[in-house]
């Protein structure tokens, strides 16, 4: 049985994008990506709203996002990192779905982030040091709403998908469906 939503939330650079649109079709499930979603409904992309509104602007637009995503019903949600910041979300994902904690570590985060140039808060003379604090910060966040948390370092998706399948399998043998709220 599929549950009702599935939520993947951690770090930049955990693979909440790619393990979430292979989880979304595994399970005949709707995917969407908060920060994407963000963008299309702006009409600019998230640097962009740094720039003009700071984190503090961006966390506002990203808290009304994920309340109105996590309202829906029969998605897979890649959350942005710092969505956990906001009390509010926090109850909203804990609350609606089952919630995955893609945990990766710090070095795995540099290597499938520098590359890319959407991170604004990457933005620093020293993206190691932004990581550490970032994870030091969130990580108890993540733990704190997580049903489930999974390792992805050096993980290819489809591993990472099938281990979240067999635990949503396990929790909807457990007396009731997965993600049931």
């Amino acid at each position: 049985m599929a549950p009702k939503n599935v939520f993947l939330v951690g770090p930049m650079g955990a693979g909440k994008s790619a393990v979430g649109r292979q989880l979304a079709k595994a399970l005949h499930l709707e995917f969407i990506d908060s920060d994407e979603e963000i963008e299309r409904r702006t009409g600019v992309d998230i640097p962009f709203i740094f720039e003009k509104e700071g984190e503090t602007g961006f966390r506002k637009r990203e808290a009304r996002i994920i309340e109105d995503l996590t309202a829906q019903q029969g998605i897979v949600l890649a959350t942005g990192g710092g969505a956990i910041l906001d009390p509010s979300s926090r109850n909203w994902l804990g609350a609606r779905g089952f919630v995955v904690y893609l945990q990766t570590s710090v070095d795995q985060q540099l290597e499938r982030t520098r590359r890319g140039r959407e991170r604004p808060l990457l933005d620093d003379p020293d993206p190691r040091g932004v990581l550490e604090r970032l994870m030091q910060l969130r990580d108890p966040l993540y733990r704190e709403i997580a049903d489930l948390v999974v390792d992805t370092d050096g993980r290819k998706v489809t591993a990472v998908t099938r281990q979240i399948q067999d635990a949503l399998v396990q929790d909807a043998g457990d007396g009731a469906p997965a993600g049931a709220t």
